[in-house]
Parts: C-alpha cells; structure tokens; sequence
C-alpha cells in the first residue's frame, strides 16, 4: 500500500465510536425529536475517522444522514473546541448562499452528552486528502483548484455585517491577536523546548504590516476541509470552522497557500513541493496567487515571507495543542500523537521565512 493510498484509507469513512467520545444515544434521540425538523428515528452513530479536535459523527437514520459535532469531554484550553461560534458562522454563510452544510440545532444544555454539540446535514461528495489528488485526472485537478480559489475568494467577499456577523470578532489587529493566542496555546501545550519558536514568539508581534483589513476568515481553509461534489469539480460545502473569525483575508489565503511552501517530510500530506505541477494541472503558485487577486481586486501581495512566517508558526502551535491533547488524554483522533514529530520542523521553516522578512 503506498503512502497516498494509505493516507485516504487511514481518514475516510467512519468508525465505531471511541469509548472516550461514547454518549447517551438515548438522551440524543430525545433531543432530536424535540429540536430537529423532520426527524425520525431510530440513530445508528458511526464516528468519523478524521477530525482532530471536536469529535465528529455520522448519524444514520432511515430518512437521511445528519452530522454531529461537539466539545470533546475532558480538560480543554480555554479558547479551543467553539463549536457554538462554528454553530454561528455556518448558520450565517448558510443563509447567504456560501457552501456549508445546513444548520439543525446548538444544544449547549451539557446534560444532554455532556458537552455542547450541534447537528447538521450530511453532504453527500468526496473528500480528498491527498494535495496532487491522485485519484484525479489533469483536468480535473485543474477545475478542483479553480474550484477551491473561488470558494475562498467568495467567503472574502462575504459583508459579515450583512450577514449577521459583526460581532463575530473585533476588527483589526488581527495577527497581533492571533499571534498572542498561538503563543499561549503553544506555551500552556509545550512539552519540549524549540528555540525557533521561541525566536518567533519575540519576532512576529513587531514585525506585522500595516494593513487592517477585515473580512469573515475560514483559519483552516485546505483540501481535506472541504466536501467535493460526487462527480464535478466543485465545492459543494466548506467544514471545519471551529477557528473561523473576523480577521485578515491574506492570513487566511496564505495559510491555503502553505502546500506551495510545505516541508515535504514529515508532513500532513498535502504538500505539493517536488511535484511536476504543470504536468499534474496544478497552477503553481503565482498562477493561484494572481487567480485570488484577480478575484477579490488585489494588484499582488506583499510582505508574503511575514505571512508565510506566521502561518507556519500558528500551524506548529496548532499542531503542539493536539500534542498537548495526546499528554491530557483528549484527543480525538488516534494518529493525533504522530503530530509530535511535526512541530520542530514547521517551527524551523517559520523561522526561515522570518529570516527572508529580515529576522536576525
């Protein structure tokens, strides 16, 4: 079995549910025929093999198929595992069009699972794991990139205001703020010393452009964070939101721009370095750059190595939060642990990019 085989083989599809993320089946289907439309039972709950942070649910009944998604139980940092805020968001790009799936119910009554969850639709489609998407065609990977540019500049356009969305962050200052969160995460999770993050925790808050604009961001906008449609290319619903706010649009792009970027070993799998990418139909990565400008009105992007820098350093401190789930016992996902080994060298390659923006 090869490496990319293995790879979507080891997230698709769904599971028996782990004795540590087991709740009372009962208690949902009462809670269903309460607050769901149309619900019929019985439930029969599957987990889904992906998914790191908020466990994930298939709920199969006759009728149709519903996601769950909730708080893990357990000792949690403070600022992780909003599914109320992923709750809020979806409900409001829902509403607009945007390609999510529908909301159901937020239930935040803990005596029910106990812990906070909410219930959508199960999108039927594809979900591919693997950035050269070996089970494509050249054509297709094309159109599937096209897709994804599209999507993303489409959630930038979004007015949040109009949308329901101006309290869902504070405008401006957004590195500033999201680097103070990654170090905090990355500090209250650390369980071994890595001097360039440490370099990066001192350099990256004086060294942000000045540039405050604001627009609903995703915070995980990647391949495998997204539903494809069964047969075209097309995104039929965005997942994931859980680190989804009001920020910088170029923090967002360029965090989806980082499979141009990323370290080939070691890495999650959607990398794209070393790869024929025209011969695959890949754009590279000027080509997607310039498709997002065109799309959302930008002559270019500059200070691109800062954001780069600050991508690959929120990713490992992202990553070293799942380590520090592993350590507290509630992680979700069993290759969580495998994360560990991540973190030191998406540090380095941060402090590389800070270097090129002028680091010493």
């Amino acid at each position: 079995m090869t490496e990319v085989e293995s790879r979507q083989d080891q997230y698709t599809g769904t599971k028996a549910v782990a004795d540590t993320h087991k709740f009372d089946e009962a208690k949902l289907h009462e809670y269903m025929e309460a607050h769901v439309d149309g619900f019929k039972g019985p439930i029969d709950v599957q987990q889904f093999k992906g998914g790191q942070s908020n466990p994930t649910y298939q709920l199969i009944t006759p009728g149709k198929k519903y996601v769950l998604r909730r708080k893990p139980p357990g000792k949690l940092l403070k600022s992780a595992h909003m599914v109320d805020r992923e709750f809020k968001v979806i409900s409001a790009l829902h509403s607009v069009g945007f390609p999510v799936a529908k909301p159901y119910a937020l239930c935040e009554d803990e005596s029910v699972l106990g812990t906070i969850f909410y219930i959508m639709d199960c999108v039927e489609g594809r979900i591919l794991w693997e950035g050269n998407m070996p089970s494509l065609e050249k054509e297709q990977r094309s159109a599937t990139f096209h897709a994804m540019n599209k999507t993303l500049a489409k959630l930038h356009s979004v007015d949040h205001i109009a949308a329901g969305l101006e309290d869902f962050g504070r405008p401006g200052n957004y590195f500033a703020r999201q680097i103070s969160r990654w170090t905090k995460q990355y500090q209250l999770s650390e369980t071994q010393r890595i001097d360039s993050m440490n370099r990066l925790i001192e350099w990256l808050p004086e060294s942000i452009p000045d540039d405050d604009a604001t627009t609903i961001v995703h915070g995980d906008y990647r391949l495998d964070n997204m539903i494809l449609h069964p047969t075209e290319p097309k995104v039929v619903a965005v997942l994931d939101w859980e680190l989804s706010t009001l920020g910088h649009p170029l923090g967002d792009f360029t965090y989806h721009l980082m499979q141009w970027r990323m370290p080939v070993h070691g890495t999650t799998g959607g990398s794209l370095v070393g790869l024929d990418l025209k011969a695959l139909g890949i754009p590279s990565e000027e080509e997607y750059i310039e498709a997002y400008c065109r799309r959302t009105g930008r002559s270019g992007i500059e200070n691109i190595d800062f954001y780069f820098a600050y991508n690959f350093f929120r990713l490992a401190g992202i990553l070293q939060g799942i380590v520090g789930r592993v350590r507290d016992g509630t992680a979700s996902n069993a290759n969580a642990a495998a994360m560990a080994d991540l973190v030191g060298p998406l540090a380095d390659a941060a402090w590389d990019f800070a270097k090129r923006a002028g680091a010493k």
